[in-house]
């Protein structure tokens, strides 16, 4: 069993593909088809792009606060592909490839950081929850897919995503306790980016892991080199074939790196060192990701360029149409969508508004 070949309590780490792009753990190399080796390299390329673009734009006062992904890439893709087309991902608010794997489109994503709420209405089928800001309020929204495929018997998995400095909100344990509590199938992916904004992860907590909080829950738990796809790929799909089967929840550290700011109202340079920031880009998933298929013979650096220039001419068409048409949105779009019916504060609220502006919004 994979996860007892890790202990989290004695800092062990699967790792398979290294910072050099290089197979270091043969036995665990997964079978993943040339074509979805490529789809996640072509994601991963569109989350980098859409994600510097987005940065820009921001910077530009042309999209409201954005949270940057830049660095998590692998962690997300390979989570996101050990899933079954039925279950279901309830995200943080830094899960843009994830997402975008798992059918939320760009369009939808950009429409939602740039303040109009219609895009969270994510097409038929697609089963990811909105972003969420809250954080750890995630955890229970998962813990309670979970529980509810187990007892309608839907065979579903809810996986959910949480921060380094997430774990220490009390819906993480909550949820999780509830889960384990249950034998719920839950799966929770932790990106451990190594900041919870400008907190250390070593300041937020005297636990050698993240994975070893597991321990508490009575349930599986394992750190993965996180910007290696293929690691992360095996340990989800391990943990989600583990939940599936009835056996109840699995904790993932995925040790990482936020490239970028906390958000875009965040300058790192304030707390962290260029150095670090060095040391940490040689470990960048989308390089490790790319050498690895150059390998394998399944890409080379013109077709990587191809994919680039397409993915970057994809990105800016989308914010084009976004930035032409998100301004469009009706006076009780905003007040709506907060519960299933507005209550009657709220209808108040809209009504006030709606008058004030008829009336010449004086």
């Amino acid at each position: 069993m994979l996860f007892d070949s890790y202990d989290p309590l004695k800092n062990e780490r699967l790792q398979i593909l290294d910072e050099k792009g290089s197979i270091v753990n043969k036995e665990l190399e997964p079978k993943i088809t040339k074509k979805e080796l490529l789809s996640l390299y072509e994601t991963m390329v569109l989350g980098r792009v859409a994600d510097i673009k987005a940065l820009q734009y921001q910077r530009q006062g042309r999209m409201l606060t954005y949270a940057p992904n830049r660095g998590q890439e692998a962690t997300q893709l390979g989570a996101a592909a050990a899933l079954e087309p039925q279950d279901w991902v309830s995200p943080a608010f830094r899960e843009l490839n994830l997402m975008l794997y798992r059918g939320v489109t760009l369009e939808q994503l950009y429409l939602y950081w740039y303040g109009n709420e219609w895009g969270s209405h994510f097409d038929e089928g697609v089963k990811v929850l909105p972003v969420n800001i809250i954080i750890g309020s995630q955890i229970n929204h998962a813990a309670g897919l979970a529980y509810a495929s187990k007892i309608l018997k839907k065979n579903e998995v809810a996986l959910a995503t949480i921060g380094d400095g997430g774990t220490s909100h009390g819906e993480f344990y909550e949820g999780l306790n509830f889960a384990a509590s249950y034998d719920a199938p839950l799966v929770v992916v932790i990106q451990n980016n190594q900041y919870a904004i400008s907190t250390p992860r070593k300041k937020a907590t005297k636990a050698k892991t993240l994975a070893q909080k597991a321990v508490a829950f009575g349930v599986p738990g394992i750190q993965v080199d996180g910007n290696d796809i293929l690691a992360m790929y095996v340990a989800t799909k391990t943990a989600v074939d583990y939940a599936r089967s009835g056996k109840g929840p699995v904790l993932i550290e995925a040790v990482t790196y936020r490239m970028g700011p906390h958000t875009t109202s965040d300058d790192p340079s304030i707390y962290r060192s260029k150095d670090e920031e060095e040391i940490w880009a040689k470990r960048d998933p989308l390089i490790r990701f790319k050498k690895y298929l150059m390998d394998k013979k399944y890409l080379t650096e013109a077709k990587a360029q191809k994919i680039e220039d397409e993915k970057t001419a994809y990105v800016t068409e989308t914010f084009k149409k976004v930035e032409n048409e998100g301004a469009n949105v009706e006076l009780e779009d905003i007040f709506k969508y907060t519960y299933e019916e507005m209550t009657p504060q709220l209808k108040e609220q809209y009504e006030t508004h709606k008058k004030f502006l008829e009336e010449g919004g004086k």
